[in-house]
């Protein structure tokens, strides 16, 4: 509990005491000094009360302590007077940065005698993330409002958002891949269903690879090949650098269309039977080495979610770029290709694709476009994306410029069909 404070809610009362005093002396008018008198008695009147320090007891409840992104929940906050009478108490509620208010008010005031309650409802919408409610602000002022002391109290009070991996038509993957059967063409012969070659028949060649047309046209005896198929060893690189809290013009983060569509591609790459990890770019590490399975797809959801590398909010998330590219580059399987999500704003994120590239580690860049049309620093914006992009092209980096407008796998498509490789 904090020392009583001034409200200077009376002020002007005491400022008038001194000069209804001074102008009584100068006038010797009794009427002005009777002004002034009634003037003191007022402002004595403010100060013969102290602030009560009030005992409270605060419950927080809320509608929904798992929602789905964009969904509202209702919270309930009753506070109830444990002590004595309490002329003025006004109470603010500690809402998450992240969480906006859509409906009634974190605010709330009342007098609240002895064993009495306040009640108040206010709704947020959901986003992804963890948000803690910070404790409940309480003002306690005297009757007469000059004096007032303030407190934090309340309860812990978590929501945790974890959005659903929304299964997409997987995007082509790059011609890397693991040494187990799997979805991925290769040029190996090996088993498969595509076509590869036919080559003569060898002694312990399966019957069913014999090429019978061929026999009964020509008498030669061969055994037909085909593609082998396997499963791609992939890691999802979600940029979460302070750049990547740029909102679009609905006012949301490339990071949040980031983790959108990493959570997308990675539940359909993992539906296929891929192996599928994930790693932080930026000032937070984390890792997930490619795994796959229904565990791992629960783990990967809740690290998108719920991770401290990808906070809802972006202060201060400047990190050396040297530093973050080392922990990508020490962690990232040598066998591994990567969807780096990144919404390309600024020069390093390109160069880090290329340098990743150029690692031996196949890149597909999902880019989500935030840049506005609206200002000149957005279409300045708008254009060094582009010429960024073009650049990647040309490097041999496929990239994906996905408008967040649009469904990820329509992008993916019109991607694709760039795509010689």
């Amino acid at each position: 509990m904090s020392d009583p404070r001034r409200t200077e809610r009376w002020a002007g009362v005491t400022a008038l005491t001194f000069a209804a005093a001074g102008l009584a002396a100068i006038l010797r008018s009794p009427a002005v000094l009777l002004v002034g008198a009634l003037a003191a008695a007022v402002a004595g009147y403010a100060d013969a009360t102290d602030a009560p320090d009030p005992s409270l007891t605060v419950e927080r409840t809320l509608s929904e302590t798992d929602p789905d992104p964009g969904e509202d929940v209702a919270v309930t906050v009753t506070v109830t007077n444990d002590g004595g009478f309490l002329p003025d108490v006004r109470v603010v509620d500690g809402v998450p940065e992240a969480l906006e208010v859509v409906d009634g008010s974190p605010r709330a005031a009342s007098a609240l005698r002895a064993g009495r309650t306040l009640s108040f409802t206010y709704t947020v919408e959901a986003t992804r993330g963890r948000h803690d409610f910070d404790p409940l602000t309480v003002y306690s002022r005297n009757l007469p409002g000059s004096l007032e002391r303030e407190r934090a109290v309340g309860p812990e009070t978590r929501l945790e958002c974890v959005p659903s991996l929304t299964t997409i038509d997987a995007p082509p993957l790059r011609a890397q891949t693991l040494r187990r059967v799997g979805r991925v063409t290769t040029s190996t012969p090996g088993s498969g269903v595509e076509f590869h070659a036919v080559r003569d028949y060898r002694p312990g060649d399966p019957l069913s690879r014999v090429d019978w047309r061929r026999l009964a046209r020509t008498g030669d005896l061969s055994t037909v090949q085909f593609s082998e198929e396997r499963a791609a060893s992939v890691v999802l690189v979600v940029d979460a650098r302070e750049d990547a809290y740029t909102t679009d013009e609905e006012g949301v983060a490339a990071l949040e269309h980031g983790i959108r569509g990493a959570g997308d591609v990675a539940a359909a790459l993992l539906s296929a039977g891929d192996q599928v990890g994930l790693a932080a770019y930026g000032p937070t590490w984390t890792w997930l080495p490619p795994g796959s399975g229904r565990d791992h797809r629960l783990r990967l959801a809740d690290r998108l979610a719920l991770d401290d590398a990808f906070p809802p909010t972006g202060h201060g998330r400047a990190t050396p770029d040297v530093l973050a590219f080392r922990r990508l580059r020490k962690n990232v399987p040598s066998d591994a290709q990567v969807v780096f999500a990144t919404p390309l704003l600024d020069a390093t994120s390109a160069f880090t694709a290329r340098r990743l590239e150029s690692y031996g580690h196949p890149v597909t860049v999902l880019s989500p476009d935030v840049t506005g049309r609206d200002t000149v620093g957005g279409r300045v914006a708008a254009v060094e994306r582009r010429t960024r992009i073009r650049e990647l092209r040309g490097a041999g980096v496929r990239v994906v410029d996905w408008d967040p407008a649009d469904p990820l796998a329509v992008a993916l498509t019109r991607a694709a069909r760039g795509w010689s490789r």
